[in-house]
């Protein structure tokens, strides 16, 4: 009995860090509910409260009854899928190119990826919106998805490279010995062992491109339907100020 009040006793303290940690990172969320759930005009008048007892859902209801939040809803899936669909298409074959291959200029492009993720985005935005420009692409759901692709594509190829790495070879060879082409092996055996990596690259992916808001309100400039965290800029009012209550409510219904 005493080793084991002495094994609690010992696991208390990192288990009160863990708990610490978790409200740390639950308390944004908090927030942004607690906030949206008061009414606009007491949040300037009277602040904050830590808890909103005149709690009241019109944020909800005026966010759900925009006719806007449902176009830049429509925006924001139809660019992120077919994002994340190209790039996960095209990362895989990359993936199982570097992985299995060997061929001159392998490693040269395997450095290539890394150094492409550390460029800041906001030294291409020129240059990007030029080639869109020349493409006639601006203000499309094909141009933003494009530029979305470019963005998540070396981490994607980079992370689904360790999965199929950690797919040992010799399967593969093993299904070609018994018949089937080097591609039917691929798809037979490599493919479905690649489920986990798949899902984890795509939530990354989807992420990456549901929340990016630079490009989108770059790209995104005619004033036509915009992206989900463009939309958001709706609810700034000039010199009237901000519906903060608007915002949260709409910044729960994104996430």
């Amino acid at each position: 009995m005493s080793i084991a009040a002495g094994a609690r006793r010992r696991r208390l303290l990192p288990n009160l860090l863990a708990l610490g940690i978790a409200g740390i990172w639950l308390f944004p969320i908090f927030w942004m509910i607690n906030v949206s759930l008061q009414p606009s005009g007491a949040i300037h008048l009277s602040g904050i409260t830590a808890l909103p007892f005149d709690f009241t859902p019109d944020a909800y209801l005026g966010v759900l009854q925009d006719s806007s939040f449902w176009n830049s809803l429509q925006m924001s899936l139809r660019v992120s899928l077919l994002a994340v669909g190209v790039a996960l298409f095209s990362a895989t074959l990359a993936a199982v190119a570097l992985s299995r291959f060997r061929f001159r200029g392998r490693a040269a492009m395997v450095v290539t990826v890394l150094i492409v993720q550390m460029i800041p985005a906001e030294a291409l935005f020129i240059s990007q919106f030029r080639m869109l420009s020349g493409w006639g692409l601006v203000n499309t759901v094909l141009g933003l998805s494009l530029l979305y692709v470019g963005t998540v594509m070396p981490f994607i190829v980079w992370m689904l490279k360790g999965f199929v790495d950690s797919i040992p070879a010799d399967l593969e060879e093993s299904a070609m010995v018994e018949g089937c082409s080097r591609t039917g092996a691929f798809f037979r055996v490599t493919f479905p062992l690649l489920g986990p990596g798949l899902v984890a690259t795509g939530v990354f992916g989807f992420l990456v491109s549901w929340n990016e808001f630079t490009l989108a309100l770059v790209i995104l400039s005619s004033g036509g339907s915009v992206t989900l965290p463009v939309w958001l800029q709706s609810f700034q009012e000039g010199q009237t100020g901000t519906d903060w209550a608007g915002v949260m409510a709409g910044s729960a219904l994104i996430a």
